[in-house]
């Protein structure tokens, strides 16, 4: 199988699980946002050093870990991550779900410029068509709502500047995010002691056997779409893992009309009629340039 068509796997793959992310999250809305990314961080960690050990990745994390310019790189993607993560955390405590997929139909636009821009992606006139619709999209989404969606745009572009970094990662995806959690460790850590040592602050993890295991949980449900996702991005091109994503938002959408019954303004039908155009155009332009190949 090709490169480019098993990236295209993973990216499905990834994204599937990231949608029904919301009926996890929501059983947390009585935890602090904050607690929550500092047990997601501790419990990513011990996640991916399981798996880098289960599976003998452990040599390369070591090595890894000696490059200087590689670990500074992936303590830049670690705070893209950590700013997606806490945001999106805080959205669906929120209960506003369907503002944060938004986000995530915005990312595929911010990543084909970001394509563009730092690896020169080629593109096919169908895929152009697409970004233009997907665009006008975003824009009839900002007049219909009449303010700036910052968590959208938060969410966006912390999502698409992630990807870039990590493309410029020679990394395995394992050791990466392996990397990635260690640089976070010591806020996550800090955070947790200093609640500890305040006697008016109160920490959810231990104050109930559900909550506990939901807390390690999240760690271990966040660790196997950013493999992933990591792992498409370096066999696929970034525009194309990109646009794949509208699957993530589709889910959440519908997620938090029918199941978290979240209400929405009619004009989003519009929004979400352009944007699968867009994929519809886009999907097309992908299939005539592998025929081409």
């Amino acid at each position: 199988m090709q490169s480019q068509s098993k990236g295209l796997i993973l990216a499905i793959a990834a994204y599937s699980i990231w949608g029904l992310f919301p009926l996890y999250f929501s059983h947390l809305t009585t935890v602090s946002p904050v607690e929550v990314l500092a047990q997601r961080i501790i419990w990513s960690l011990a996640c991916t050093l399981f798996i880098g050990i289960l599976l003998g990745y452990w040599r390369q994390l070591i090595t890894a870990l000696k490059d200087f310019r590689l670990t500074g790189w992936l303590g830049l993607s670690a705070l893209f991550l950590s700013i997606n993560w806490l945001v999106y955390i805080w959205a669906v405590g929120q209960h506003r779900v369907i503002e944060s997929s938004l986000g995530y139909f915005m990312t595929p636009v911010v990543s084909l410029i970001l394509a563009r821009i730092f690896f020169k992606e080629s593109l096919h006139p169908l895929q152009v068509w697409a970004g233009i619709v997907a665009s006008l999209a975003v824009l009839w989404e900002f007049i219909s709502l009449g303010e700036l969606p910052w968590i959208s745009l938060v969410l966006a572009f912390a999502f698409a500047f992630y990807g870039v970094v990590r493309k410029h990662c020679n990394i395995d995806s394992i050791s990466g995010m392996s990397i990635e959690t260690i640089w976070l460790l010591p806020f996550a850590l800090a955070w947790i002691g200093w609640q500890l040592m305040e006697p008016s602050h109160t920490l959810e993890f231990g104050s109930s056997q559900t909550l506990t295991l939901l807390l390690i949980g999240v760690g271990f449900l966040s660790v196997l779409p950013l493999i992933l996702f990591t792992m498409a991005a370096r066999r696929a091109d970034l525009s194309v893992v990109g646009f794949i994503m509208y699957i993530n938002p589709t889910m959440q959408f519908l997620i938090g009309v029918f199941v978290l019954e979240e209400t929405y303004p009619q004009e989003r039908i519009i929004t979400f009629a352009l944007i699968w155009f867009a994929l519809i155009l886009f999907s097309i332009g992908i299939w005539r340039q592998l025929k081409a190949r």
